[in-house]
Parts: C-alpha cells; structure tokens; sequence
C-alpha cells in the first residue's frame, strides 16, 4: 500500500499538516518496503479550482492507496473516493507515528469528509 501523508517538512520526524491542500508537500510512504519520498505539493495558481482538489488529483495520478491527513475536505473526499484510495483523517503528530499507527491496524478510514465546502456555489469536480 502507498499512503500520501501532507506535511510539513521533508521526513518522517516532520509534523502532519492540517492543511492538505495548501501543505508544503507529501510523504509518500510506501507500507511493504519503508521506503518513503518527499512530494511537492505542485500547485497552479491560476487553476479555476481549489488546492485541495488539486492536490488530491496529483496524489491520485502518483498511484496512492490511501492518504492519512489532519483533515480532508468533500472535494478532495470525492475525488480520493472515486479512486478507491481509503482516507485517514483527524490525525496528528509526525508522519512516522501515523504510519506506525496505520501499520499496527490503529487507524480507521473515515466514511465522509470532516471539513466543510469552501466554494460551495460550484459544482462537483468529476
């Protein structure tokens, strides 16, 4: 399993950010082998739709499976969901704990998104 984690910095030690859309970049933390690397999170300013919708397409372009956040928005939701990548939200600490706690069984995925809609005047992405 593949799992994106947005963070604050580069490792494991870092600190998971809250916010997904706008993190500075993603661990993606691959669970068979331990081997990790760090993502940019790469934004287009000029894109018609949010960060988090942005980031959350880019995640799923890379081949992840799941994703364990400190929050995750309906867009970003309904994007990872269509793409059956299971979702980890409400998590703190750094990446290292949450992949420890996901490895031991410990985390659950969330059945729907924990943050309200931003631009809710628009539709669905999809």
């Amino acid at each position: 399993m593949i799992v994106a984690i947005p963070t604050a910095g580069k490792d494991l030690d870092s600190p998971i950010d809250n916010r997904f859309g706008r993190a500075v970049g993603f661990i993606i933390y691959d669970m068979n082998t331990g081997e990790y690397k760090h993502q940019v999170n790469n934004l287009d300013e000029l894109a018609l739709e949010g960060a988090g919708i942005q980031a959350a397409r880019n995640l799923v372009r890379a081949g992840i499976n799941a994703v364990i956040t400190g929050h995750c928005g309906p867009r970003a939701f309904h994007i990872f969901s269509n793409a059956g990548v299971e979702i980890y939200s409400g998590i703190k600490g750094p990446a290292s704990a949450a992949v420890r706690r996901l490895a031991q069984g410990g985390l659950t995925p969330v059945q729907a998104p924990d943050v309200e809609e931003h631009w809710p005047d628009q539709p669905n992405p999809d």
